[in-house]
């Protein structure tokens, strides 16, 4: 079944999002042949009612936005001002490439991170091994 999610971020200078994914944020990364793809902390997802279909959101999360805050200015990223919205803390991380991602303290409940499943394998077919111990028909044992 599901054994994780992938997010789609679009930039108007993607390289340079990248690169502030990975140096600032400090993500984990691997190169597929020219895309980067970035690894990121357990997800959960909530589905909102709604006018239209196919609009989504794409949030990062964090034990403590204000120190998350403090620390972006550090490495020099701008955040926005922390807005309470009642189910968490939020602030806009300010992207190179122009963009905003929303950060926030979850005050909400949360769900157990799924448990990762190895894929089932299939069992190797085996020969019934040959018996210890015993001669072929026809055979004879040799003796000296």
């Amino acid at each position: 079944m599901i054994i994780g999610a992938h997010t789609v971020i679009t930039s108007r200078d993607a390289d340079a999002d990248r690169a502030f994914l990975r140096d600032v944020l400090k993500l984990t990364s691997v190169d597929d042949g020219g895309y980067v793809i970035l690894g990121v902390p357990p997800a959960e997802i909530s589905v909102h009612p709604a006018e239209a279909n196919d609009v989504h959101q794409f949030h990062l999360m964090c034990a403590d936005v204000k120190a998350f805050v403090a620390e972006m200015a550090k490495r020099g990223a701008v955040c926005s001002a922390v807005d309470d919205q009642g189910w968490g803390l939020i602030t806009q991380l300010s992207l190179p490439g122009g963009g905003k991602l929303p950060v926030y303290q979850p005050r909400h409940k949360r769900p157990k991170a799924m448990a990762r499943r190895a894929p089932k394998k299939k069992a190797a077919t085996r020969r019934p091994a040959k018996p210890k111990g015993r001669r072929r028909a026809g055979s004879v044992k040799k003796t000296r």
